[in-house]
């Protein structure tokens, strides 16, 4: 069975985006940071989004320059969405033609995960991100949390209806400040 990685980047009180939902202040300038997130997104086998994440991200990837262009833009995308489908204004590839997701959450995860390979990877979305973790779907959490402290915005983990309790698996510190921590729900 695949796991299913949740992918996000925080501040260090907490909160993965402004209101706004902007995170411009997670991308410096810091390169061993950056390598361990290409590498985290390049070894996933699919991912995974909300249709709103999905809609910014098709605006952006399929022309975007960098290391991160390759897997965000080769790897194929699911699509979750409560509503209309994601449209996407992308030509080609794997932004063009979504796999669009509306039914359970919990019975479409386990239809994803089923069978042997690479991890599925959910990032950018804090709604899905929060619905994953509050189901008990999320086999690992790799979590970078950066040297910024927003005051508010919006929280990675207030849907939950009973503490989570997690184990660490590792962590690593980079130049810049920023630390990943990978975790496994217990």
């Amino acid at each position: 069975m695949k796991d299913l990685i949740l992918k996000m980047s925080m501040s260090l009180d907490g909160f993965v985006s402004d209101h706004e939902g902007r995170n411009a202040w997670m991308f410096g300038d810091d390169q061993e940071a950056k390598a361990f997130v290409v590498e985290t997104i390049a070894d996933a086998s699919l991912h995974i989004m909300g249709s709103r994440s999905f809609q910014q991200m098709a605006a952006y990837w399929p022309a975007a320059p960098g290391p991160f262009a390759a897997p965000m833009n080769d790897i194929p995308k699911v699509v979750f969405s409560r509503s209309t489908p994601p449209s996407s204004h992308a030509e080609d590839g794997s932004w063009a033609h979504p796999f669009v997701v509306r039914g359970d959450l919990a019975r479409e995860i386990a239809r994803l995960k089923a069978g042997d390979g690479r991890p599925l990877l959910a990032h950018g979305g804090v709604h899905l991100a929060r619905a994953l973790v509050a189901a008990g779907l999320v086999d690992r959490l790799v979590l970078l949390v950066h040297p910024v402290a927003l005051g508010d915005g919006h929280p990675l983990f207030s849907d939950l209806g009973t503490p989570l309790r997690l184990e660490l698996l590792s962590t690593r510190a980079f130049p810049g400040g920023a630390v990943a921590m990978i975790y496994r729900p217990r």
